[in-house]
């Protein structure tokens, strides 16, 4: 094996042959900045320039970081070798490229990621033209549309698909959850379910899904914040009225009094031992292992806490639970904490496509051409057309536009999409009650 470092770079190791362009790197290995040529054109065969920062040797953890993923260099490699040749021949076709979604884990879905996306692309010279944030899509509508020079943009490819695909799963999932859950409120509990770096995507998506709050510190300012003890807190002392006791005495007084009444003993005597130390809801968080009639068990809280005076204790439901389970309890308890149905929800599976390429229609096999625009009427029903039909009569547009030649011409509001997803959730309850 041969080693040498890069000549503009001398703490970077790179191994294999040397590079023709003569920068003093090596092949095989992570190529740096020091080589113009790599940089610009993405060099074809054995010397493919490949992301700048080696993320398992340089980095602490094992993840992209913002430049690498806005620079480019967090993507596939066969857009690298393509616009590598394209370059070569002195290619650049003007193409514009729409993103669509054959089928859905749920119809409706809800679309998300847009920030990212215009994130990302600000600067680079494209127009961009998307739904909001928080619009309910189906299958084979685009959501999003790129026009610019294919290799100004190509790149991006794998992260805007990224963005889109996982941040749209998961408000959508949000979203049909919060429409099971009625008038019950529902909080994300599932962060953990994901790499700790895409928590704050994870908590907005799924606030702009529709729950109530999430758990999450990394969440993004304004959201609340949900959540009191683990299970780990209540066994750090001697018995579990200690551990209540001693979180209400010392919790600051915003903090709501949930007490976890399953560590030990039975729920209903859990149940009863928190209210009585000043609890304003249980949370039940039972291993699905040992639940047995889960539904048995909420009733019986229910009643002992009645009976013994505390009807204003309310139940709080966590736990492996899915949307099947929420509606099965929505009637017993008064909150659920959902994890992994919410942050591990299916992705959407997004494909990018080029539609028009130098002024004329072209898609390639089983794809619609042509730029498109979904309409809306008032009533809800959907028209998709060509973009340059006239529009139906008294329907509305569903795709506007962000970034006009690099420049981002409007900004994207976190709360707006929120509600455009609350005003849909009539409709998704509807349709789940099927």
């Amino acid at each position: 094996m041969v080693e040498n470092r890069c000549a503009s770079d001398k703490n970077r190791l790179y191994s294999g042959q040397e590079c023709p362009h003569q920068c003093g790197a090596f092949s095989n290995q992570v190529h740096q900045t020091g080589c113009s040529r790599h940089l610009s054109a993405w060099y074809p065969g054995p010397w493919v320039f490949i992301p700048e920062r080696s993320l398992y040797l340089m980095g602490r953890f094992a993840m992209a970081g913002e430049d690498e993923i806005r620079r480019g260099l967090c993507t596939d490699i066969y857009f690298a070798r393509a616009t590598a040749v394209l370059d070569a021949e002195g290619m650049n076709p003007e193409v514009s490229m729409e993103v669509t979604a054959a089928v859905l884990p749920d119809t409706p879905a809800v679309f998300c990621g847009l920030s990212d996306v215009i994130s990302l692309l600000e600067g680079v010279p494209v127009t961009v033209e998307a739904m909001e944030e928080g619009t309910l899509f189906y299958p084979g509508e685009p959501v999003l549309r790129i026009s610019g020079q294919y290799r100004d943009f190509a790149r991006f490819e794998t992260a805007i698909l990224g963005f889109l695909c996982h941040a749209s799963g998961v408000a959508t999932a949000a979203a049909w959850i919060r429409a099971a859950a009625g008038e019950k409120k529902v909080f994300s509990f599932g962060s953990r379910r994901q790499h700790p770096a895409i928590a704050p995507m994870v908590e907005r998506s799924a606030w702009i899904g529709g729950v109530d709050g999430v758990s999450n510190t990394a969440a993004m300012p304004g959201i609340p914040l949900a959540g009191t003890m683990p299970h780990a807190f209540v066994m750090c002392y001697p018995t579990v009225a200690d551990a209540f006791a001693s979180f209400h005495m010392h919790a600051p007084p915003e903090v709501p009094r949930v007490m976890l009444a399953d560590t030990w003993c039975d729920e209903k005597r859990e149940s009863l031992t928190a209210a009585s130390n000043g609890a304003e809801a249980v949370r039940l968080d039972t291993p699905r292992s040992r639940r047995g009639d889960m539904d048995a068990i909420l009733r019986e809280v229910r009643w002992e806490l009645d009976a013994a005076g505390y009807q204003n204790v309310r139940i709080f439901l966590s736990g492996g639970l899915t949307r099947n389970d929420i509606i099965r309890y929505r009637d017993l308890v008064d909150a659920f904490g959902v994890g992994g149905a919410i942050a591990n929800a299916p992705v959407i599976d997004f494909a990018m496509d080029i539609v028009e390429k130098e002024g004329v229609n072209s898609a390639k096999r089983g794809k619609r051409s042509g730029r498109k625009m979904v309409w809306i009427h008032p009533d809800g029903t959907r028209v998709l057309l060509p973009a340059t039909s006239p529009p139906p009569e008294g329907a509305a547009p569903l795709l506007f536009r962000f970034i006009e030649g690099g420049r981002v011409i409007a900004r994207l509001s976190t709360s707006q999409a929120r509600e455009r997803v609350l005003t849909a959730i009539p409709l998704l309850s509807t349709q789940e009650a099927r």
